[in-house]
């Protein structure tokens, strides 16, 4: 609702976990809802193979259509309301996990939202996570409504959910959470709108980069697959190998099943396969026991090269061809809702701060403190109205800046590069200094509002 900035077909919003359905969000000339028993079945719509999952969960699935600028470019599946007790999981009547894990293959991000007041996770929410498993990549996390806390609970709200996302997902590195408040109300708590503005701003960049490495992103889907259907070639083709002719199947079958995470070893060395590559044992467990081992094909060895071949070969022209598209191509960015808001204009994230500050003033915005630096220009014993190098130098290492970041101020402050300073440079020089020291970042090239004065080329007018 926040990114779209407007409602959509079936939206409703509220403490409670409202949300019932999986609701597809997309595109449409006209505004309109599609009920999953006849979205699975509508070719343009890639939902088909959800059709496995039965009508209790195509009655609970919908998409929503509507001309919304932002929808050009991405989907959104909004997901139903956590549940908290055992007996409301027990009675949504389809495998929820089953069908998140569909749509986190599918998907190129998974946002999980948290409430500053409702950090607890649930067994349900644990298992939705866990469903996640192999997709921790594409996983980022919200904590929304954190204006309703001051400062200090927002810490220890912060540090609270760390911990708990910690036990539930089985990895090393730190998820990258986002705090805000994603709604378009008055915030209630002011002290932090610089880190909600911020950490807003980085969430709409990593959403708008999402057009862009679809393509790279289906294609690392499609290397993914490619290997796992290698590793489950040699996994049938072993247990196929193993089955006795004539006699004793049965108990053969169930002494492989039992025998899985050995044959699991002995095929990581016989063909050099990464553990990583091979499926869940218990999880393949499940599965074979239904499956009758005789029909199971034998290794066709020329596959198998056929599916190297493309892993070292043809991916890598693949890949040079996505590049060369994407360098003819205008970037493509999410345009619309929100994303607008934070675009251009005053109330663009850094406007009028740092290096940006001043950029719509007609006066040199050092000028305000240029008689304070002049003071300091003067005990440094200018020589012709200029300093040197080793004197500015002296001046400059105070703000233990280090070597490298006061090199590169050095550079943006010499506009005539003639390796001296004069009272304009030396004042800029500062200025860019206190900019860092502000903890804002150091343009690339210098901005023409920074230019001082006496160094600007005057306009050249058309006689």
């Amino acid at each position: 609702r926040y990114l779209l900035e407007q409602d959509f077909p079936g939206m409703r919003i509220g403490p409670e976990p409202t949300t019932d359905s999986f609701i597809a969000v997309m595109y449409g000339e006209t505004e309109g809802n599609v009920p999953g028993n006849a979205l699975v079945v509508d070719p343009k719509k890639p939902f088909r193979k959800l059709s496995r999952f039965g009508n209790a969960f195509l009655n609970r699935f919908m998409c929503s259509q509507l001309p919304n600028e932002v929808l050009k470019s991405i989907s959104i599946i909004d997901s139903p309301g956590i549940l908290s007790g055992e007996k409301q999981r027990i009675s949504r009547g389809y495998d929820f996990c089953q069908v998140l894990q569909w749509f986190a293959e599918r998907v190129d991000r998974i946002i999980l939202l948290f409430d500053a007041h409702k950090l607890d996770i649930s067994d349900e929410f644990s298992e939705a996570i866990k469903s996640f498993r192999g997709q921790d990549d594409k996983i980022r996390v919200v904590l929304n409504k954190a204006d309703q806390v001051d400062t200090q609970q927002l810490m220890r709200v912060y540090g609270a959910l760390m911990w708990s996302l910690g036990k539930v997902i089985d990895t090393p590195e730190v998820l990258r959470v986002y705090i805000g408040s994603f709604w378009a109300h008055p915030l209630r708590n002011t002290d932090n709108r610089r880190l909600f503005e911020a950490e807003a701003q980085d969430l709409f960049k990593d959403i708008q980069s999402l057009p862009q490495k679809a393509a790279v992103r289906k294609l690392n889907d499609l290397i993914k697959r490619a290997r796992l259907a290698k590793v489950h070639a040699y996994i049938i083709s072993y247990l196929k190998k193993e089955m006795p002719s004539v006699f004793g199947k049965e108990n053969k079958k169930k002494e492989l099943i039992n025998k899985l995470p050995e044959i699991y070893i002995q095929l990581q060395r016989e063909y050099h396969i990464s553990a990583g590559d091979f499926p869940e044992v218990k999880k393949m467990q499940e599965q074979l026991e239904n499956c009758d081992f005789t029909k199971f094909h034998s290794l066709k060895p020329k596959l198998i090269e056929a599916v190297d071949n493309m892993l070292a070969n043809k991916i890598a022209s693949l890949m040079n061809l996505i590049r060369q598209e994407e360098s003819n191509m205008p970037t493509e960015m999410v345009h619309g809702g929100a994303f607008d808001g934070t675009m251009a204009g005053p109330f663009g994230h850094g406007y009028g701060e740092g290096a940006k500050e001043g950029a719509d003033e007609e006066e040199w915005v050092v000028a305000k403190d240029k008689p304070a630096y002049d003071e300091i220009f003067y005990t440094l014993s200018p020589i012709n109205g200029k300093i040197s190098g080793i004197s500015a130098k002296k001046e400059m290492v105070t703000s233990k800046l280090p070597n490298s970041v006061l090199g590169k101020i050095w550079k943006l402050a010499d506009c005539d590069g003639d390796g001296m300073l004069d009272d304009e440079e030396f004042a800029l020089a500062k200025h860019l200094i206190k900019i860092k020291l502000d903890g804002y970042e150091l343009p690339g090239t210098l901005p023409s509002h920074l230019v001082p004065p006496s160094h600007r080329k005057p306009f050249q007018t058309a006689e």
